[in-house]
């Protein structure tokens, strides 16, 4: 019989069913010398043969198909997180993403935004809708709160809204980048479909977006430089970064820091100001995430 190192596939699978309730299952609990379901009744719940899901936990049979592991996965109730593991044990590469479109963020993630007062830091999803933002991206990026929640789609202000494009020192390379990214991003995450609404709505309203969104280019976001015109202080540069939200596959991180000592001091000079003269905090639209063009691409000096 082979070890638990030379299966960790079966072992995996052992480990999972005896840590599920047998009664809460609907299934008898007297009569059992271990706890847990049964191979049989894994199987029952999986719908596959009893006899090959046994095979699979003792290491015969060959490799399983990713239909077979989806139904054990869901007869065994894993989480996301789990049913990564065993795709991972048993074809040695993740499952095919599914979407889920989360709700917000948690107050954890909002404290991260906060603890970064000269850095305008926001949260994005998959689709490309703005969910949070510090005071940095209220004063220096946009007030994303004067924005209807329908508004704060990243390429619905690009596109749509003539303060953002005025904002932009380089708008059509901007805008290529913008759509290559999003298309990537939503294929990644699985969104294609649910995106299909947006795209549509974007290829009636502007021929621009519709001709880039045919080109079918795709890139990645990545970290470079923005460099965007401040209606109180001019031009800033910023360097950006964009980061993974662990446990959120539909959220993305992204952070703008001063390119140079200089940008930093214009950036304080916002930020400190008094509040009643800082800045109109009904400015709209200078940097929306996403709208970043990387490092070495000659739009974005």
């Amino acid at each position: 019989m082979p070890t638990a190192n030379d299966n960790p596939l079966g072992t995996y699978l052992k480990d999972r069913r005896s840590k599920l309730d047998a009664a809460a299952l609907g299934y008898p609990s007297e009569r059992r010398r271990t706890p847990g379901l049964r191979r049989e009744e894994v199987a029952q719940r999986a719908h596959i043969s009893a006899t090959w899901y046994t095979w699979l936990e003792q290491g015969r049979g060959g490799a399983p198909s990713a239909e077979v592991l989806e139904r054990i996965a869901s007869a065994l109730m894993l989480t996301d997180i789990e049913r990564e593991h065993l795709f991972l044990l048993g074809l040695g590469r993740p499952p095919e993403v599914r979407y889920r479109a989360g709700e917000g963020v948690t107050p954890r993630l909002q404290h991260v935004l906060d603890a970064l007062p000269y850095s305008p830091a926001l949260v994005k999803t998959t689709t490309w809708d703005v969910v949070a933002w510090n005071r940095a991206a209220t004063l220096l990026l946009t007030d994303y709160s004067a924005l209807a929640p329908k508004q704060r789609n990243v390429l619905r202000m690009i596109f749509c809204d003539p303060r953002v494009r005025a904002a932009q020192f380089d708008w059509d390379s901007v805008a290529r980048f913008v759509v290559a990214t999003f298309r990537a991003d939503t294929a990644r995450a699985g969104a294609t479909g649910e995106v299909g609404a947006l795209v549509d709505e974007l290829c009636r309203s502007s021929p621009e977006f519709e001709a880039l969104w045919r080109a079918h280019d795709v890139s990645a976001h990545g970290n470079g430089i923005k460099r965007l015109h401040h209606p109180v202080v001019g031009a800033i540069a910023y360097e950006y970064s964009s980061f993974a939200v662990d446990g959120r596959p539909d959220l993305g991180l992204v952070i703008y820091n001063p390119a140079t000592a200089a940008d930093a001091q214009r950036i304080r000079s916002i930020l400190d100001a008094p509040s009643d003269t800082s800045t109109d905090r009904t400015w709209s639209g200078h940097a929306p995430p996403g709208i970043d063009t990387p490092t070495g691409t000659p739009s974005a000096r």
